[in-house]
Order: structure tokens, then sequence, then C-alpha cells
């Protein structure tokens, strides 16, 4: 089922009246959500994402805009007609039901001509549980499952009916974080497995980038970039979209463009072709640094912090403005670093250099001579 928003806008009254004013939860959401794929949307608490998905099942009324389910518009059209299945960070299971009768529960509420036999609905209750891998849970309780078995039971019960669109709202919080990685495949498989347009709200980057065949980037209910999530990652919009994908997160510099030369502090990084000086924030991913003893730029040797696999290098440099205020770069941990030395040096690799303007954090294409 294709998911079409126009205009699509939310706008509550302020709470604190001395404050004034309205909250634009949502503004002006334009976003064709494609049938058969799952979107994750993502952003900081409080960016409108939850409020999005609201609007999409029905349980809040647009401001302004419009709604359509494939050709439909469902605007106006109460939640329980849109033909969505909800699944809650707090699984909202009945403690005193089964899992049996826990998934079995919005079966039982179907009218007129949907209403389904004891026969039918034990059939789709079948099904569903072993979509979801819980086919020998059915006579528990939900005290008596884990917490990742309830969010198995909370995803079975919306599938269900057979929903067009299936909206995830949090759903791996309340899980540790090898719970999480497991549940989130199986989300994935299970999204593949019924092809239902999914929609999955999360503020975790990990999450949304592992699963996702699309994110919608947002801030203080503005969407600021959609697109495949490596190619978000890749080619960030602006500075915010740059800063919020990426574990660790993408190291930022204050630096100036002079003379057709890129610098971070007084270390030319970069020659360019034809750019206009301003100064201007330059980001480097944690992958984008090549150790050098020759290397463009230089960092203070903070410590070192072997991961198996490769190492992180912590350093500092008085133009960094990172939030941690170091500098995180991963490298090969066959590198051979001497705690012994104050000073370490990179050149660094093109694709993994992002630079903003300073004034509009806005995403600034250069094309660069050579590496110096």
């Amino acid at each position: 089922m294709k998911i079409v928003l126009k205009n699509l806008t939310k706008i509550f009254p302020n709470r604190n009246k001395k404050a004034g004013g309205d909250v634009v939860a949502v503004d002006n959401f334009d976003f064709e959500i494609p049938d058969g794929k799952l979107v994750g949307l993502l952003g900081p608490s409080g960016c409108g994402k939850s409020t999005t998905l609201n609007l999409i099942s029905g349980l809040e009324t647009p401001t302004k805009g419009q709604i359509f389910f494939g050709e439909e518009d469902v605007t106006n059209i109460p939640p329980e007609n849109r033909g969505v299945g909800l699944v809650f960070q707090s699984y909202a299971l009945y403690p005193h039901l089964t899992v049996f009768k826990n998934i079995q529960f919005p079966l039982e509420n179907l009218k007129k001509d949907q209403k389904l036999t004891k026969e039918e609905m034990a059939s789709r209750v079948k099904k569903a549980a072993s979509l979801v891998q819980i086919d020998e849970l059915m006579d528990r309780k939900p005290g008596e499952l884990s917490g990742g078995q309830q969010q198995r039971v909370a995803i079975a019960r919306a599938l269900v009916k057979t929903p067009k669109v299936l909206l995830l709202d949090e759903p791996l919080s309340n899980l540790d974080a090898r719970l999480r990685l497991q549940t989130r495949e199986e989300i994935k498989r299970i999204q593949q497995e019924t092809k239902v347009t999914t929609i999955f709200v999360t503020h975790d980057q990990d999450e949304a980038m592992s699963i996702s065949d699309l994110i919608v980037v947002m801030k203080d209910g503005a969407v600021h970039q959609i697109d495949e999530p490596q190619k978000v990652y890749d080619h960030p919009v602006n500075l915010f979209v740059a800063k919020f994908l990426g574990t660790p997160p993408i190291n930022v510099f204050e630096g100036e463009i002079k003379n057709n030369e890129l610098f971070i502090g007084n270390d030319s990084v970069f020659k360019l072709k034809d750019t206009p000086d301003r100064k201007v924030y330059v980001g480097i991913r944690p992958e984008g640094f090549i150790l050098s003893d020759s290397g463009c730029l230089k960092c203070n040797l903070n410590r070192l912090e072997v991961m198996g696999r490769d190492m992180s290098v912590i350093s500092t440099n008085d133009a960094c403005i990172n939030d941690s205020g170091v500098i995180r770069s991963i490298i090969n941990s066959d590198a051979n670093i001497s705690l012994g030395n104050k000073e370490v040096r990179f050149n660094l690799k093109e694709s993994k250099v992002h630079i903003f303007d300073k004034e509009t954090e806005d995403c600034i294409d250069i094309e660069v001579l050579r590496n110096e």
C-alpha cells in the first residue's frame, strides 16, 4: 500500500501560556512512501516523528494537509477503518490473557462482513505466531515472557488483521542491546516476508540505517533529508544530518577556505578548484583519517582504544568543536603508534570529508585538486 502525505501539518497549543504561540509538531510534510517498503522516521526526541505516525494511524487529526492510502484519502477516516497495525514501545498486552488470546483479540472486534469464525480466527492467530516464531508460547501469559517475546506477541497482534500498513513506534526501546539487535533483524525479516508497507519510528540511527529501505531525518517538525540510508550517510545535506548519523559521530572542525585551500586551524588539508573564500565547518567521518608521518592534519595524541579489527586514535585539535572535545579516528589495529609521541598526523579521505557553510550549515560542494 502506497502512502502519500501532502502538506501534512500538526500544530498544538502551547501549554506554557506565558510563552505564548503554538507548537508546530509536524511542519508541511510532503512525502510518498512506496508500496511494500520499510521507512524509518529518524530524529531526536521532540522532532515530530511519533506525531507523524499518529497522524498516519488516525490517532491524531492534522491541522492541515492530507493522507492517502493508495488513491484513497483517509484523512478523516477513523483509525479502526484505516487498516493499520500498530506496535508501541510499551507492548500494551493484556496481562490476564494468554498469548493466543492477546493475538486473537483484534479479530474478535471485527464486524459485519469481516467477522470470522472461531476456526478462521485460530488459523490466522497460528499463522501470525508462526511468522514471529512464538508458536510454543501460545498458552503463556505476558508476565511469563521475556521483553523480546512480549514484543513479538505485540507484532503478531498487529499483523493478525493483515493490515495495509504496519506502524512501529519505538518498538525496541525497552529491550537490552542484544535483544534489540535480534528483534530488529526479525522485524526486517517479517516485513520482507509480508511485503506490508511499514513505518518504523526511532531515535536510534543504527536501527534506522540497518533495516530501512528509506530514512526520513527530522528535526523540530521539519524534514531535513529523505533517501536511502547509505546515501544520507555519504551525502548529508546539512551539518545536523551529518552529526545525527554515524557511530562514532562525525568529527567537526572550524575551518576556512582561503586562496583555494581548505584549512583546519593552520593546517592546509586540501587544494581546491576555484572556490570562494569563506568560513566553514569541516566534518570528517571517523573512518576518513589516514595515518601518515607526513600527514597534512596535525593532532595531539591522547590515547588509543583497540577494538579488535579496528583501533580508535583519540586526539585533540584546537579547531575541533566536537561535543566530546576529542577527535576519534578509526584506523586498522595493525597500525604502529607509539604513545610516547605527543603528535599524530593524518591525511584525509576526500569522500569522508564534508564541508558546511558556517552561517547556513548547508553542505557545500567543492572540487579537490589534490590531497596535501
